[in-house]
């Protein structure tokens, strides 16, 4: 399931573009993964504002061993495409990686935020886009020291 936040929601291109078009400098998507233990609903999760309300309550971001926040920038995305036949934008990620990912936390859902100066801001400042949920047939990813790979390559979002 992937759902929007409310405070992106029209604005999903325009946020994206800004990373690719590096306008402002050090701007970045943010990947931030959210642990099943205190996972609000997505009504709570939808009017966040800021990563830094997410996490304000009992979602919890993960802590697991091998596990940081992923940080892509203008030279990990490329550009978006109009489908002037399905009268669509997709908006693609590169296949994430995180390796070696120890036990602990359980994974649940990956939150694809907005960071318009990775240089000086705070969770405060990264406007969360939108939500995912990381499922294995069905099931929250459980790391057992494996790598865990994220594969957006069909598109996070699509922009109708």
């Amino acid at each position: 399931m992937r759902y929007q936040s409310n405070v992106s929601l029209g604005r999903e291109v325009e946020l994206y573009n800004r990373v690719v078009s590096n306008d402002p400098a050090n701007s970045a998507l943010i990947l931030a993964v959210l642990s099943a233990s205190g996972l609000e609903s997505q009504a709570v999760l939808k009017i966040a504002d800021t990563l830094a309300d997410v996490l304000s309550g009992t979602t919890n971001e993960v802590t697991n061993g091998g596990y940081a926040r992923k940080t892509l920038t203008n030279a990990d995305l490329t550009a978006y495409t109009v489908d002037d036949t399905e009268n669509t934008i997709t908006l693609e990620l590169p296949v994430q990686t995180w390796a070696n990912i120890l036990i602990g936390d359980t994974w649940a859902m990956l939150a694809i935020c907005y960071d318009s100066d990775t240089t000086s801001g705070t969770d405060a400042n990264i406007i969360p886009i939108s939500f995912h949920e990381l499922l294995i047939e069905g099931v929250y990813v459980i790391p057992d020291g494996d790598d865990v790979i994220v594969d957006f390559s069909d598109g996070f979002i699509r922009a109708s």
